[in-house]
């Protein structure tokens, strides 16, 4: 299975608010098109990064021990956290914390719009070394249990990099630029967010670093795209403008999830 993390469908009646939403079932809108901003010569990652570790090596057995130390983390606070955090569609609402402010589709279209575009380079980005070196997921080399149901599905898709990381990483990445003046809760989440994947034992500690050294380079690689800066500074404008205007978020719930953010799962 290649790794496809498209945040959200951005289809016309989603960007409506409810009030403006029609009384009756109308028929379905038109597939909205969501190109990617990068070609697939702006950058290969493949090239870039280390070869995925192999049996006998020091990175491929610190890979198992650690794979198997986070399995005692099963119903803790931090393998709840790691099953939210499957659901990579969800991760703009899960930084919600961290920025301050939820962000929806309805009060931050342009915001789901830019991420949408760049969900199908992470994609991309992600693939490519993935179908290369087809590594297998930690829990079909020594016995335990994950965070989610195993499938065959899970199974067949690469480990190495993490495609949940490089998405969760780049989301960080651009969310700081974005409000600077909450980096560094918005990276500490991104970061959490990647470190799901070992908790969840779905991913080993390579593929998670290598996610983060992936969504980095794609960062980088975007900014020179034009049309990518162009809607970074409209999407800047917006979210400073809900931030204004949004709800906080709880602040229990908040002070709840820092402190499991601020665990070392390994």
């Amino acid at each position: 299975m290649r790794m496809n993390v498209v945040v959200v469908a951005v289809a016309a009646l989603g960007l409506l608010g409810a009030k403006d939403a029609p009384k009756k079932p109308a028929s379905p809108p038109p597939p909205v098109a969501i190109t990617p901003y990068l070609t697939p010569d702006d950058l290969d990652t493949y090239k870039v990064l280390p070869p995925a570790p192999v049996p006998g090596t020091t990175r491929y057995e610190a890979d198992r021990t650690i794979y198997l130390q986070t399995r005692k983390l099963e119903g803790t606070p931090r393998w709840e956290m790691a099953k939210g955090d499957d659901n990579s569609f969800g991760i703009l609402k899960g930084m919600s914390c961290a920025l301050g402010a939820e962000l929806t589709p309805q009060n931050a279209p342009k915001t789901y719009r830019l991420f949408a575009r760049v969900g199908r380079d992470a994609s991309a980005t992600t693939n490519r070394p993935k179908d290369i070196y087809k590594r297998q997921r930690p829990y079909l080399i020594d016995e335990g249990n994950i965070c989610i149901a195993k499938s065959d599905a899970l199974a067949k898709s690469p480990d190495y990099p993490s495609g949940h990381n490089t998405w969760g990483w780049t989301v960080g990445l651009l969310l700081a630029e974005i409000a600077p003046d909450r980096a560094t809760p918005i990276m500490s989440r991104a970061r959490a967010f990647g470190e799901s994947r070992l908790v969840c034992g779905v991913h080993n500690l390579n593929s998670v670093y290598m996610g983060w050294a992936n969504g980095s380079m794609m960062v980088a690689a975007l900014h020179g795209k034009e049309a990518f800066r162009k809607d970074l500074e409209e999407v800047r404008k917006e979210v400073a403008a809900v931030r204004k205007t949004a709800p906080a978020p709880d602040p229990a719930t908040c002070a709840a999830e820092a402190e499991v953010v601020a665990q070392n799962p390994y």
